[in-house]
């Protein structure tokens, strides 16, 4: 998802007339809507499916990261011992 926050700002005034838009925008586009108000940047908009695509992803790559962290540290198990700590075969 390429977040181009040049071609999706949208003032809170603009939000305030037409809501819908700015969501439709959001989902269409699969990227976040960044509202300002006087020209700061206040809050973000985002389609649920793509907010929680893109939660699942951090949740993964942290899980990734800190499985990496653990190899280094020398903290790992064979996979024959992982599967019986999870009672598979």
């Amino acid at each position: 998802m390429d977040t181009k926050f040049c071609d999706d700002l949208v003032s809170l005034a603009d939000l305030k007339v037409d809501p819908g838009r700015v969501v439709k925008q959001a989902v269409d586009a699969h990227r976040p809507v960044l509202l300002t108000s006087r020209g700061r940047r206040v809050a973000v908009v985002q389609s649920v499916t793509d907010y929680e695509r893109a939660e699942e992803e951090r949740i993964f790559m942290r899980a990734v990261v800190a499985g990496l962290v653990d190899l280094d540290a020398g903290r790992e198990v064979s996979l024959a011992d992982a599967k019986a700590r999870l009672g598979l075969k």
